[in-house]
């Protein structure tokens, strides 16, 4: 692993797992999902990692709206633009892939394959639903799995690589360490690597520390420096992962995308608040924050061009 000299923070600003009964602060229209990555960045996050939402919260893919959003926040800030692949295991991949086709971000992120990806156990905490669609949402994820398969893993890499974009692959398992060590050795995932450790999805691996280490620990005899780490947990070791992260050497990921929380029983009340506190960590370790810029040369992302600009105008 490539030792971060300054620790990227991305904030995941909404999501598609979460719904709007559970929060009253999760972002969901596109002017919501702006106004929070913008906060985030001036709070500290050089990456934003975008999903969209309709007014009513319900996920959507329409590349419109991500348009929206990113227009809002390229206006006013130099942020590193990230928009998802996965959007929800309702969405075909032409859909999942729509918005990064047409805006061609400068990264992605890249879930390294398929799996049970479960979130129905939050209905068992929702006494007052606001919306028809969210309970049978939430349910619907024990019987649906999400599909990445290796064929449209590669048609995703060839697409969207083509137009210059990076990827933020997104591993829930060591499994999905060695699927990118297939894609990396056939040349299709391009060093340097930008490896996110997932952990506490009901289906991939748990959210134990010592899987953290061990996750690392295979990263680093997978890829050696062509990769950076970072990682995350969903739910309340949000912060404590990010933490032991940036300990190991790695970056930080944050947002109302994994958690909704900024305390025992407390909510977050912005994607923000829990950049400020992560950033508050990482600088109390006596390490450095990276800017947008800082995260384009250690990731070895293009930048933005006039064309990217055109696409969003």
């Amino acid at each position: 692993m490539r030792a971060a000299g300054k620790v990227i923070i991305t904030t995941a600003v909404t999501g598609s797992v979460h719904v709007p009964s559970q929060s009253p602060y999760l972002p969901l229209s596109a002017e919501q999902v702006a106004e929070a990555a913008l906060e985030a960045v001036e709070a500290g996050s050089a990456v934003v990692h975008l999903h969209a939402r309709q007014p009513d919260g319900r996920p959507t893919f329409e590349p419109e709206v991500f348009e929206r959003i990113i227009g809002r926040i390229t206006a006013r800030t130099d942020a590193v633009i990230n928009i998802t692949t996965g959007g929800s295991p309702a969405m075909t991949m032409e859909q999942r892939l729509a918005a990064a086709v047409r805006l061609r971000p400068e990264l992605a992120s890249m879930n390294m394959g398929s799996m049970n990806f479960v979130y129905s156990g939050m209905a068992d905490r929702v006494t007052d639903w606001k919306h028809d669609w969210e309970r049978p949402h939430v349910l619907k994820s024990y019987s649906r799995p999400f599909i990445n398969t290796f064929e449209t893993i590669e048609h995703a890499l060839r697409t969207l690589g083509e137009s210059g974009t990076r990827f933020e692959y997104e591993c829930y398992d060591i499994g999905h360490l060695y699927s990118l060590a297939h894609f990396a050795e056939r040349g299709l995932a391009k060093p340097p690597l930008l490896i996110q450790g997932v952990f506490g999805v009901l289906g991939g691996i748990g959210a134990d520390h010592a899987n953290l280490d061990h996750m690392v620990r295979i990263a680093d005899k997978l890829f050696g420096d062509d990769c950076s780490f970072s990682a995350f947990a969903a739910g309340r070791d949000q912060m404590r992962f990010a933490t032991h992260s940036a300990l190991l050497g790695g970056h930080v990921r944050v947002g109302l995308e994994d958690s909704l929380w900024i305390g025992r029983g407390r909510l977050a009340e912005s994607n923000a608040q829990q950049v400020r506190k992560i950033r508050s960590l990482v600088e109390d370790a006596d390490k450095q924050i990276a800017t947008p810029a800082d995260a384009r040369t250690m990731l070895a992302l293009r930048g933005v061009t006039d064309i990217d600009r055109s696409t969003v105008s």
